[in-house]
């Protein structure tokens, strides 16, 4: 199979359409900029974290089928090396902020560090040269990652080298213990550091699951754009998406346990330093915002989830995977909104610009990256009987 015999042409209408539309939305950013930046930076964090838990999710559940192997994962490997291929243009996209850090974090602006009585270690390391060393050693280290996953992946399709199956494995290993690493800390840079004096040890695992969770929704999706379309026409069954909603039950259940245990923790062990951070998040406006990440975040995805009927029918289950991608986007503007506005959310049309801007050039990228390999990793020795999965 050639590069060009890889996916339908079709795609390439959702390709342009997907950067025309990111392009205009991404010049009403600019636009919006110019109005009200410190709205606008706000809404780009937002979108941006969306989009980039999807690509760096991509490349946790890459190497996560690298160590465990399964039929599950040969027909949905290209989605997710394309994806995960998409981190420098995410790491180019981030610079808006990295140019803007004192509209979005009190830390970094010297009139107001004064004012935060941070004990000397927050004082030490919420510094901006040391913020942004680290914010370019996260990126080095995941686009690193990426590169090779897909470097010795394409290899493989070249050579058939047996042996590259356990350079993959070796490097997913060490792997996944970066990802969580580098999550973990993005997340309390990004994020935690909105409001200098909450702080959380289960934080950084809530952020190590969102992206697992978007990138297996987007993964679902992108199976079923592709499912009736040769290669994958040949090889995905009903099997293949009951393992797949599975997998969607599964993170589900993992983030909505760790989200309950840092609530639980801090709520009963009454912790003053972290209590305001939900008290503003669970009242005024945000507690409709509270109940909406509770109900189709966790509860409804979760009974349908537990069907099987469900999980084999791809469509239906299509539509569970875009209704978490859209509940993934919520949850992030529930967590970094209320630094902000603690009485409520004031949705507007930056919140919707910024992350159609950032995802319609993700898509984009995506597609092309995915347009560049075939589908099926046809010369992976382990492929062998993943085309009968289910029959």
């Amino acid at each position: 199979m050639s590069p060009n015999e890889s996916i339908p042409p079709e795609f390439d209408r959702v390709q342009q359409r997907a950067l025309v539309v990111g392009g205009v939305a991404l010049v009403l950013c600019a636009v919006g900029y110019f109005l009200n930046p410190s709205q606008l930076l706000r809404s780009y964090l937002v979108g941006f974290l969306l989009w980039l838990a999807i690509a760096l999710g991509c490349a946790a559940i890459l190497m996560l089928h690298h160590l465990v192997g399964g039929n599950w994962g040969f027909a949905i490997r290209r989605i997710l090396e394309s994806g995960a291929r998409t981190v420098p243009l995410m790491a180019l996209l981030f610079l808006p902020l990295l140019l803007n850090l004192p509209r979005l974090y009190s830390w970094a602006r010297p009139q107001d560090v004064a004012a935060l009585a941070l004990p000397p270690f927050k004082r030490f390391y919420l510094q901006t040269p040391f913020f942004v060393g680290r914010t370019v050693a996260y990126f080095v280290a995941w686009i690193l990652l990426a590169y090779f996953l897909n470097k010795w992946s394409l290899e493989q399709d070249r050579t058939g080298d047996p042996g590259i199956v356990n350079r993959l494995q070796y490097l997913s290993g060490p792997g996944l213990l970066v990802y969580g690493f580098m999550v973990t800390y993005a997340a309390i840079d990004w994020v935690m550091s909105l409001e200098p004096d909450f702080f959380s040890t289960i934080f950084g695992m809530i952020f190590m699951v969102l992206p697992a969770l978007a990138a297996m929704s987007f993964a679902v999706v992108s199976a079923t754009l592709l499912a009736k379309r040769k290669p994958l026409s040949g090889v995905l069954t009903p099997l293949h998406f009951n393992d797949y909603g599975n997998l969607l039950l599964t993170f589900v259940m993992l983030w909505a346990y760790l989200a309950f245990d840092q609530f639980l923790i801090i709520w009963a062990g009454n912790l003053q330093d972290e209590i305001p951070w939900y008290t503003r998040r669970a009242t005024g406006g945000w507690a409709w915002v509270a109940v909406l990440l509770i109900l189709f975040g966790f509860a409804v995805p979760f009974v349908l989830l537990l069907s099987r009927d469900v999980k084999r029918r791809m469509q239906f289950l299509a539509g569970v995977a875009v209704a978490l991608i859209i509940m993934g986007w919520v949850d992030f503007y529930w967590m970094v909104m209320p630094s902000f506005y603690p009485k409520g959310p004031q949705l507007g049309w930056m919140d919707l610009a910024a992350p159609i801007g950032i995802g319609g050039v993700w898509i984009a990228m995506f597609v092309s990256r995915l347009k560049a390999s075939p589908l099926l990793p046809l010369r992976d020795p382990r492929f062998e009987g993943a085309s009968g999965h289910g029959t």
